[in-house]
């Protein structure tokens, strides 16, 4: 099958007051040229930007409302030049119903008070004020706002500040990230681990918070498209194997064989399906090829984990979609939980099971074979990887008690000392807050206990995605 690809656009458009045009020379082209600026920085993001230029009245406020509909962009940045009306704000942002960044942005850290001061004309004095003006309405925009239910978003400062493109280059993306959340085709394989409550997901709920499809496939296709791998395939997926994998000497051939038929039909499955991420758990039992199947899982789907197709076991379908959230940001995102604690070093040992993110191990990913998968059917091939060393975030899509979902997240550093070589992923993890309370705050807020790990600290854009999507974000350390 294929399927139609959208690009995240982003709306922007500054605001004035026409009566000051005739009024103020050459103030509408200064703030123009402001504009530009904005423009310039925004457009460094490499995404499309629907630039509509200075916004004056309410006629083309309405006129910029259908023009941003009609051109489908993501996000608008709303950038404050000057005193404007309130009611050439409203029905752009009414209109076009996505979600509005207010750029309160002075083109100078100061005034220049002694230059200003010392102008003859006081027209002219008038006109220099107004150039720095944009912090004026600003307050009347809110209000307008909050009155008419609109949320909103406000980055403050001056126009020329590095680190204030820092902020609004995480608000891109972050509508990047919830972009391609909607647009996610999330395959849903077999059925939850049985007894895990914490794991059981609310599916439309997932839909209506995040958007994207959730493609329900049988284990039964995967078996059969493994009956259709050819000997060439599988010998080249042996080779990727090799390539990718520091594979242990203890590693059969028959195992490797097993493992690379499996794999390459995963990456069919995905084509097929044109699946974005998959979600995947089967007992395996009394079926012989499902069973050979799902016991041969691990590799391939530890490369399609490594290559932004997150792979997440258990079935775990929140652990599914943090996985994208993180893969999207760039940083990676492995399946983990936390299983032990080291009160000495002050750290938590987490790891997992089943595919790791091969592109932030430390390291070449290890693969050994097991000759039990604790707590599942069967045996074979699993990979061994600790998560690069340096910063981290923890983060777990929670499924809370009113209905809603929310974003618990944790920045920490993964650090150096021994793990449990044991043919899973392991790590150790240090928080601020320490280990004791890092466990007690993250416990608090009732997560499942599968959460994912990505490498550097992105709490704060984490923080601006929950606010496009409207839903609460907490950060325990």
């Amino acid at each position: 099958m294929t399927t139609k690809s959208y690009h995240l656009k982003i709306g922007l458009f500054g605001i004035g007051l026409q009566a000051y045009w005739e009024q103020f020379e050459g103030l509408q082209q200064r703030l123009e040229g402001y504009v530009s600026v904005v423009h310039k920085n925004i457009s460094s993001t490499r995404h499309e930007v629907i630039n509509l230029g200075l916004i004056d009245t309410p006629e083309k406020a309405l006129e910029a409302g259908h023009t941003f509909r009609e051109k489908d962009v993501d996000i608008i940045f709303l950038y404050v030049t000057t005193y404007a009306l309130s009611s050439t704000v409203l029905p752009v942002v009414q209109r076009a119903k996505v979600p509005v960044v207010i750029l309160n942005l002075v083109p100078e850290a100061s005034i220049d008070y002694h230059r200003f001061n010392h102008l003859t004309d006081r027209t002219q004095m008038t006109g220099e004020w107004l150039a720095y003006c944009s912090p004026c309405p600003v307050p009347e925009i809110a209000s307008v706002f909050q009155r008419a239910r609109i949320p909103f978003y406000q980055v403050t400062g001056t126009l020329h500040d590095p680190a204030i493109w820092e902020e609004v280059t995480d608000w891109v993306d972050a509508a990047r990230v919830a972009h391609i959340l909607f647009h996610n085709r999330l395959g849903l394989m077999g059925n939850y681990y049985g007894g895990m409550l914490d794991i059981y997901s609310n599916l439309t709920l997932h839909c209506a918070t995040f958007g994207g499809h959730l493609e329900i496939i049988e284990v039964d296709e995967l078996s059969s498209l493994r009956e259709s791998i050819g000997p060439d395939l599988i010998e080249r997926r042996v080779a990727d194997f090799n390539s990718a994998f520091d594979v242990q000497p203890d590693c059969s051939k028959d195992e490797l064989i097993r493992a690379a038929r499996t794999s390459v039909a995963l990456d069919l499955l995905v084509e097929q399906h044109q699946l974005g991420s998959l979600a995947y758990y089967h007992k395996g039992t009394g079926n012989a090829a499902n069973a050979d199947t799902m016991s041969s899982i691990i590799l391939g789907t530890s490369l399609l984990t490594g290559r932004g197709i997150p792979v997440a076991g258990e079935y775990e379908v929140k652990n599914a979609q943090a996985m994208k959230i993180m893969d999207s940001f760039g940083v990676g995102g492995s399946f983990t939980e936390y299983y032990a604690m080291d009160y000495v070093d002050d750290v938590v040992l987490m790891g997992h099971d089943g595919p790791g993110h091969i592109a932030i191990a430390q390291g070449k990913t290890k693969v050994k074979p097991l000759h039990v998968y604790h707590g599942k059917v069967g045996s074979g091939l699993s990979v061994e990887m600790r998560v690069k060393q340096g910063p981290v975030t923890l983060l777990s899509v929670v499924e809370k008690v009113d209905g809603t979902l929310m974003l618990l997240c944790a920045e920490g550093e993964s650090v150096d000392g021994p793990i449990l070589e044991i043919g899973n992923t392991n790590s150790r993890y240090r928080f601020s807050i320490g280990a004791r309370d890092f466990a007690e705050n993250w416990n608090r807020h009732g997560p499942a206990h599968h959460c994912v790990v990505g490498v550097t600290h992105i709490a704060d854009k984490l923080k601006k995605l929950g606010a496009l999507w409207g839903i609460e974000v907490v950060q325990v350390c």
